[in-house]
């Protein structure tokens, strides 16, 4: 199964592609995509969307995984990052894929293993996870290729089966009932 993760920015949009079988991952692509300098606002939207449309053609996932909304403290940050957002949110529906959405913080849940981690941390994990000499760069490729693996993560039921073995049984009243 291919996952493809993107991180969506008006600036910079990350972009990453992980191919999975089983608990094994390999890295298939990781980028972002900048429009140049200098571009007005819907020629950066124009650039994430074709960018977005030619690397979903050529490396063919199964489906998209994307960062979801989140509350920020500027509302015009929001407002933009929205847009990119939905760009992105096109370019997954031209192809025809099914497409899947998770806050930043169940990113970090399901690949650090804590939802307040630092970049470096998920850079990190990143780079482990997938087997790989250094940590992608930049973070913003980081951040997709942990969506992806979010995915693939909640998709198979590892984060669920670890948030059931995390969390005690209410059914067991005394050490008496437990049965291993």
């Amino acid at each position: 199964m291919k996952i493809f993760g993107i991180d969506p920015g008006s600036d910079r949009t990350g972009y990453g592609c992980v191919e999975t079988k089983g608990s094994r991952h390999h890295l298939v692509i990781c980028g972002t995509l900048s429009a140049p300098r200098g571009a007005t606002f819907p020629d950066k939207l124009n650039h994430i969307h074709a960018g977005l449309c030619a690397l979903l053609a050529r490396h063919r996932p199964d489906c998209v995984a994307i960062e979801s909304v989140f509350h920020a403290r500027n509302v015009r940050s929001a407002l933009v990052l929205g847009q990119a957002r939905g760009v992105a949110l096109l370019a997954a529906s031209e192809a025809g894929l099914p497409v899947f959405e998770y806050a930043p913080a169940e990113v970090k849940r399901a690949v650090v293993g804590y939802g307040r981690a630092e970049k470096a941390q998920v850079q990190q994990m990143i780079k482990l996870l997938l087997g790989l000499a250094a940590p992608p760069e930049p973070h913003d490729a980081a951040d997709a290729l942990a969506i992806a693996i979010c995915h693939v993560h909640c998709a198979t039921g590892i984060v669920a089966e670890r948030a059931a073995a995390e969390k005690p049984s209410s059914t067991l009243k005394s050490w008496r009932d437990f049965r291993p």
